[in-house]
């Protein structure tokens, strides 16, 4: 039988007959403030934080809330079907957990955690490169569920042939490349707290356990981690890649390949004329480019260059349930959640990514029925309207 996601909400009233309520909000957008009062300002400022004075990711938010969703009446939405195929692997919805890196600022079980919560209501986790858990560790804590890994690809060939070799026998089914962060952006919120947990060994976890890393070091890491440290962040960022580069990718990747970042239609083409597999529409949350155009206005133009050649994902700006509607009518055929379930580890940790999810899940399979559809497949253009200025 068809799992019907929005049954999570009866399981919460019914739950309040004995007086249980909801430990986090399933508001969504709440989480945010909530973990600013909970968590340390360093951590939520890392995670919250965007480039320049906030204005991409204000204007992330800004193009979904424009569009506005048109719900049909008298359709039979009975029975309701949210499963998809991405990248060749079957889902039970267009949803999976985007990159978010040094987790264990958020909680303790970090990756681990977040994977296990992934798993357990089958949607993929995308792990990535800047984790604080070595990859293996994570894959293990996935178990059977669908995992991605995310490379941010280093100025040394060998350490990512090696990261790409240990992906591959850890069961990364797919790779996603980001593109948007040759270098880190100027991130007000972090530098005003002089904060970034990489120069404090947290977020290399990956580059920490490898040894075409530790090949470079004149020493152990445990040995001299000052040394390890500016290693990892002299390879970090490379802004000398170019688009024929990628042919290094597809050698040493035998699997799909999806390039994160992109807002062109051109460079869309691009990556479909290289071989990629797929691209997520994506200004990194507005966390790289302070004044750039907002994913969700990128995402039409995208998809109707490559839509039929490339899959095409979107990221930047999601918080609920007809956040997901709205993207995957624009031309997405999946969505991938970031901030909200880092929120939701860094107050509840594995629970609260699921809780997450499970809210996510629930808002748009009621989403969907309320407007109509039994199924993604009905969603296009015409489902929305632009709100009046």
């Amino acid at each position: 039988m068809t799992r019907h996601w929005a049954d999570f909400q009866y399981e919460i009233y019914l739950n309040g007959m004995t007086g249980a309520v909801p430990r986090l909000p399933t508001d969504l957008t709440r989480l945010e403030e909530m973990a600013e009062r909970r968590l340390g300002p360093g951590p939520v400022g890392y995670v919250a934080g965007s480039a320049g004075d906030g204005s991409t990711a204000r204007a992330n938010r800004a193009a979904l809330e424009r569009h506005r969703i048109v719900p049909r009446m008298l359709r039979d939405v009975h029975e309701r079907d949210l499963s998809v195929e991405v990248l060749g692997r079957p889902l039970p919805a267009p949803l999976a957990l985007a990159p978010v890196g040094v987790l264990s600022i958020m909680h303790p079980e970090a990756e681990s955690a977040a994977a296990r919560a992934a798993t357990a209501l089958g949607v993929p986790f995308t792990l990535s490169s800047a984790s604080s858990t070595p990859l293996e560790e994570v894959a293990k804590a996935s178990g059977e569920g669908e995992r991605w890994f995310q490379l941010y690809w280093a100025k040394d060939r060998e350490v990512t042939r090696s990261f790409l070799r240990r992906a591959k026998a850890a069961g990364f089914t797919a790779l996603f490349v980001t593109l948007d962060t040759p270098l880190l952006a100027w991130r007000p919120r972090d530098l005003d707290q002089a904060y970034l947990p990489f120069l404090r060994g947290v977020g290399t976890a990956n580059y920490f356990t490898d040894p075409a890393f530790a090949a470079g070091l004149a020493k152990p890491v445990h040995e001299d981690p000052d040394a390890a440290v500016l290693h990892f962040v002299n390879m970090f960022a490379d802004p000398g890649k170019t688009w024929p580069d990628l042919a290094f990718l597809r050698e040493n990747w035998d699997g799909p390949i999806v390039l994160k970042g992109v807002l062109h239609p051109d460079d869309a083409r691009l990556a479909a004329e290289a071989g990629m597999d797929g691209v997520v529409v994506s200004n990194h949350g507005g966390r790289q480019v302070a004044g750039s155009l907002a994913a969700a206005d990128a995402l039409p133009a995208v998809a109707a260059a490559v839509g039929d050649r490339l899959t095409v994902l979107f990221d930047s700006g999601i918080r609920t349930g007809d956040d997901v509607v709205k993207a995957l009518a624009l031309g997405a055929e999946a969505v991938l959640l970031g901030r909200p379930y880092a929120y939701g580890l860094g107050l509840d940790g594995q629970a609260g990514v699921e809780h997450v999810l499970r809210c996510v899940l629930a808002e748009l399979d009621l989403t969907l029925t309320l407007s109509g559809h039994a199924g993604v497949g009905t969603l296009t253009r015409e489902v929305l309207t632009q709100a009046p200025l």
